[in-house]
């Protein structure tokens, strides 16, 4: 497989410089398994054998690794030593490495030393400087670290810089080699994303010497062409460094094959790397398909080629219509890459998953059993109840109801006794009370549970079925008839058993084959049991399952591949030979991911026992075919992992998955729910009419008859909800103000005059007559006092509630002619602020000649010759 790298001599982001969408082979190799050149990178070829040359002479030991000197005279063999190739001889020789395990050997440079990568006497990587002139041992020896994986070592001669990448690894050494002194400098490490399959450098020729780029190296991963780049650091980027950056090897060959045969011996002529000195190539040759590689031997692998990789034909049609006119209206680079980095994506990308609430729980859970097989999911549930396996002898079964959350009490509770272990269990889905289980006595027993839950101990089933001849490891009632159950046992059977008459309806007896096959047996095996499709499945033997997606067209398996590391794969049902349409890699851990898919959305969630994460995946019929969505995270490991059916989620809080959680000591509810802003509407994209699985379709006899009917489908739509789909469409928001709007606005002096004329508006004086005013006054002739003195006091506005109009021990009164005024003080109404005229009142002990203070006005002295102050 071959690819053509970008000719962008800049720096692209991390996601437009990978090359996605390969896999690796996994197939056992001592080589780098990738290599580049200035425009091409090639990784995992097969090619049809070829004449050799010349043939060397047999080392007697397994050759693990071959080094071409620059100067093509010598060529260094880890098992056999140096050999000169045309005379086809050994030169030297010496013990390398300890360990006989994996070893790389290279050439620094045109010098005449060597670099090799081993393992020691105790196991650990080193590596060693070799000096051919003085053979007899290693210049330096250093120990690396005591991984297993192979290190594979790149080594530039021109910068005289070392990479080293362990197979199966994250993490690439770089070290400064120094063959004079000799020594051996670490310079940097660089943690990675994918775990390493194949390294490669890419020539100098490619390198971006404005941004100080000396050295650039591809990562091979499970699914990606990874390049990881070293630059200096230099404060002026955009000059051209001559201490960086040497003159380097051409790409032009010094001489052909013949030449170099009869002793040629010229050597490849060095370019600069400075951009204005660069030459310039130009190609005429029209690009050749390569036929080398056929078809067959494709096919031969059990695996159909991706749809994605184009045919070699189209590879140079496409190359042919680049070099003509555009169109004008091509993509710009921004939005193809914005394209190939998001790609499709799911509509419960941010669906969310929390633990309900405690009160909701089932705690003080003791003497769970944990030793259930693989196969099996741990244990079951259904709407109503819960069983839970334990540990005790006798295969007891716990029957927990789960309308009663709370804390068990410590002592002992009701069980069912199976007398002997629990292989497997299912709840009837029509028959909420009927509990099948599997034991390791090869026995089906059924156990009826009253109504209300377990009240005492039950010791007899209600029907035992007998018929497989070693232990059984799988049973599942039929989704759509009734009264049918079927069985897969260890003695490569499956069986149908009828319960309503206990008896074994049909059976059939599977092929023996090598593992890691999908067999498929179609749905006129009632009269002539047959498998219909068979294909490759995982390559892992650590278990698998599988499960029915996209309609049934579609089977995903979930396995392990040859290093134990955890995927998904997806086929069609109809075409299982050609192998997985999508194979996607997880993670790396030792439980068998158990599936379940909700056929409503098309998510499909996995996890495995011992696991604290859920996976989230929508399946769809079209590349890529797995969506990611958010996964659920638990503090601490579950012991299983059960999902309820589709009628208990809360629509109304846009819930459409639940699941009960089984802990150390508790079984938690687990709600799966996609964030939406109009909860009061009826999500209809998320609930489309579901099947009405607690209603067979059928019975067991007409389905064994050869009859097939499916179950019809509901809503669950609230009588009190509207459906989404149906409410009101609201307008939607401007992008922009139109210029009316902006014409109409009022200055902020305009808006200031308008609020100050309101508040005065508001608060201006009242003109409505006043208490006083209603009095009986007396003339101004007629004021009279005892200390001869009057003054006219006036009040003034806010000046706070109004003064006494006499002086104490003073009152206005009306009197006779010649009367005294003066009467004992008594209470009176004074005058509002600034209501009325003023009133003389008598200043009793003021000094006469004194002036009135700032709120006195001069006004009529009764009495004549007194003066008018």
């Amino acid at each position: 497989n071959a690819g053509e790298a970008s000719a962008d001599m800049g720096f692209p982001s991390p996601f437009q410089a990978w090359i996605g969408g390969i896999r690796a082979g996994s197939i056992t190799s001592y080589g780098n398994n990738v290599k580049a050149s200035c425009c091409w990178i090639a990784f995992n070829a097969e090619v049809s054998a070829c004449l050799p040359s010349a043939v060397l002479d047999s080392h007697g030991d397994q050759l693990q690794s071959l080094a071409w000197k620059r100067d093509g005279r010598l060529v260094p063999g880890v098992a056999g030593g140096d050999t000169d190739s045309p005379a086809s001889c050994a030169l030297q020789s010496v013990l390398g490495h300890e360990n006989n395990k994996d070893s790389r050997l290279l050439w620094m440079g045109s010098s005449d030393c060597l670099i090799s990568v081993g393992f020691s006497q105790m196991r650990e990587r080193e590596v060693k400087l070799w000096d051919t002139r003085r053979f007899s041992g290693a210049m330096l020896t250093m120990a690396l670290d005591t991984s297993p994986g192979a290190a594979i070592p790149l080594y530039d001669a021109d910068t005289g810089l070392l990479v080293l990448a362990g197979k199966g690894e994250n993490l690439l050494y770089c070290f400064e080699v120094a063959p004079a002194q000799p020594a051996l400098t670490q310079v940097t490490q660089c943690w990675t994303e994918g775990s390493t399959r194949g390294l490669a450098t890419v020539p100098r020729l490619a390198l971006d010497v404005m941004a100080c780029e000396v050295l650039r190296v591809l990562q091979l991963t499970d699914t990606a062409l990874v390049p990881v780049s070293y630059v200096v650091p230099r404060k002026v980027r955009g000059d051209f460094h001559e201490d960086l950056f040497p003159d380097c090897t051409g790409t032009l060959p010094a001489t052909g094959a013949q030449a170099w045969w009869a002793g040629d011996s010229q050597q490849v002529g060095r370019v600069s790397l400075h951009p204005a000195r660069r030459p310039t190539e130009t190609f005429t040759s029209p690009i050749i398909a390569c036929t080398r590689l056929q078809a067959a031997s494709i096919e031969g692998s059990g695996y159909s080629s991706p749809s994605s990789l184009a045919s070699p034909g189209s590879a140079t049609t496409s190359l042919s219509a680049s070099t003509g006119p555009s169109s004008g209206f091509a993509s710009s680079p921004s939005q193809k890459s914005l394209q190939s980095i998001l790609g499709p994506s799911s509509r419960f990308r941010h669906a969310q998953g929390r633990v309900l609430h405690r009160d909701m729980h089932l705690t003080n859970l003791r003497g769970l059993s944990l030793t259930t097989p693989g196969e099996c999911d741990g244990f079951c549930a259904n709407h109503q109840r819960v069983a839970l396996p334990l540990l005790s002898a006798g295969g007891q079964i716990a029957i927990l109801e789960l309308s009663k959350p709370g804390r068990l009490p410590d002592g002992a509770i009701p069980t069912i006794q199976n007398s002997v272990a629990v292989a497997d269990l299912s709840w009837d889905p029509f028959d909420p009370q009927r509990l099948a289980v599997a034991g390791e006595d090869a026995k089906i027993r059924l156990w009826r549970i009253p109504e209300g839950g377990l009240q005492e101990t039950l010791q007899e089933p209600e029907a035992v079925l007998q018929g497989h001849t070693e232990k059984i490891y799988s049973i599942r009632f039929h989704p759509v008839a009734s009264d049918l159950l079927v069985s897969s046992s260890y003695d490569m059977t499956v069986r149908i058993w009828e319960l309503s008459t206990g008896r074994e309806a049909l059976s059939t007896a599977q092929p023996s084959a090598s593992t890691g096959t999908i067999r498929v047996m179609g749905t006129g095996w009632r009269g002539n049991p047959d498998f219909t499709q068979e294909g490759p499945g995982p390559e892992g033997a650590r278990g698998a399952r599988l499960v029915w997606v996209c309609g049934g067209d579609y089977l995903l398996v979930s396995g392990f591949d040859s290093r134990s590391e955890r995927r998904i794969l997806l086929y069609q049902a109809q075409a299982l030979p050609k192998g997985p349409l999508s194979v996607l890699g997880l993670d790396v851990a030792p439980s068998t991911l158990l599936p379940f898919y909700d056929e409503d959305t098309g998510v499909v969630f996995l996890t495995g026992k011992g696991d604290t994460r859920v996976f989230l995946y929508e399946v769809t019929p079209e590349p890529p075919y797995f969506l990611e969505c958010n996964s659920f995270t638990s503090s601490e490991p579950h012991k299983g992992f059960i999902f309820l059916p589709k009628t208990v989620c809360e629509v109304r809080e846009v819930e459409f998955a639940r699941a009960l959680r089984l802990g150390q000591s508790t079984l938690e509810p687990v709600a799966f729910h996609v964030p939406r802003v109009k909860k009061e509407y009826f999500q209809d994209d998320i609930y489309p009419p579901t099947r009405v699985w607690w209603e067979p379709a059928l019975g067991a006899s007409a389905w064994l008859s050869g009859e097939d009917r499916q179950q019809h489908r509901t809503s669950l739509q609230p009588a009190d909800m509207t459906p989404v789909s149906r409410a009101p469409k609201e307008a939607p928001a401007r992008k922009f103000v139109p210029a009316s709007v902006y014409l109409q606005e009022k200055s902020d002096e305009q808006k200031k005059e308008e609020l100050l004329s309101a508040m005065v508006a508001r608060l201006g004086n009242r003109d409505d007559p006043l208490p006083q005013d209603s009095f009986e006054g007396v003339d101004e002739d007629e004021w009279v006092g005892a200390g001869g003195e009057y003054v006219c006091v006036c009040e003034t506005l806010g000046a706070g509630p109004a003064a006494p109009l006499t002086p104490p021990g003073l009152r206005r009164t009306r009197r006779d002619p010649g009367t005294p005024r003066t009467t004992p003080a008594g209470p009176r109404r004074g005058r509002r602020a600034g209501g009325g005229a003023a009133r003389p009142v008598p200043a009793k002990g003021r000094p006469a000649g004194a002036a009135p203070g700032p709120a006195a006005a001069m006004g009529p002295v009764p009495a004549a010759g007194r003066p008018r102050y």
